[in-house]
């Protein structure tokens, strides 16, 4: 990736060359009620927020400042939900996640965007609507494995939170443990995509305003969501995550007929 420098304007130091300030105002206050959705029901935001930034924001610039912001939204919500984290499953996810994001570092320049996002739509809709096997097993090696595979997967189209999601999904947990250890798990992956986008050059200093006033606008939505998701039914969360997933399923599936046909 090319080194990204900033020509600042005399009134504007703040923000990086390219970006309106119109630009700025809309990502920040769209951070709020995206955070709150995610906050609220696991997921949804970070793809919604993906996708404005990828509208208004400079193209070489969306996801690494999607990632830093999504870990700090993330990490909101994990210091709000901590005492609900199952930290077992997030250890081993991370474990994965440090192989899935060096290597997809390397990679993120050269595969089809189109069909990865095709092909995780298509895992999405299988796993929600799909038959359940009898026995479904989920240890260490299923953690594992998706943690490398959604970190793999983020250096190339940013949001994969519903990769975790659905692994989650499967293991059972009730509504207060799945949101919470998905934040742990998407804290730590937005980390490692962190690192490799700042050890291929860009410079996220340019946008350190930016960033940092869209993670305080998130935080506010992450407290807002916190409070409808412990007031919330089981059955109502169960119903309201299995409907954001289809969601984004039929969102990357439309994403990715674009792509192949423009590319």
């Amino acid at each position: 990736m090319r080194h990204i420098t900033a020509k600042m304007t005399p009134d504007l130091v703040f923000l990086p060359d390219n970006l309106p300030v119109w630009a700025a105002l809309v990502a920040i206050i769209a951070s709020f009620f995206t955070a709150a959705l995610t906050a609220a029901f696991g997921l949804g935001g970070g793809l919604a927020l993906l996708a404005l930034m990828s509208v208004i924001f400079p193209p070489s610039a969306v996801i690494p400042v999607h990632g830093v912001a999504q870990a700090g939204s993330n990490a909101g919500r994990l210091l709000l939900q901590r005492r609900d984290v199952i930290w077992r499953i997030v250890l081993i996810f991370s474990a994965g996640g440090a192989i899935g994001a060096g290597v997809g570092g390397r990679l993120a320049v050269e595969a089809p965007v189109w069909l990865l996002r095709g092909g995780v739509a298509c895992f999405i809709l299988v796993s929600v609507w799909g038959p359940r096997p009898k026995k479904l097993t989920l240890g260490p090696a299923t953690f594992f494995t998706t943690g490398a595979i959604a970190a793999f997967l983020t250096m190339f189209f940013g949001a994969t939170g519903p990769i975790a999601a659905t692994m989650l999904s499967a293991a059972q947990l009730d509504r207060l443990n799945l949101v919470a250890t998905h934040a742990a798990c998407m804290v730590i992956q937005h980390a490692f995509k962190i690192i490799a986008f700042g050890l291929l050059g860009f410079a996220f200093g340019q946008w350190t305003f930016v960033i940092i006033a869209i993670v305080i606008s998130g935080f506010a939505g992450t407290y807002v969501g916190t409070h409808f998701l412990r007031k919330m039914p089981e059955a109502t969360f169960k119903s309201g995550f299995k409907q954001i997933l289809t969601v984004i399923a039929i969102y990357l599936l439309i994403a990715a007929a674009v792509e192949f046909r423009t590319g």
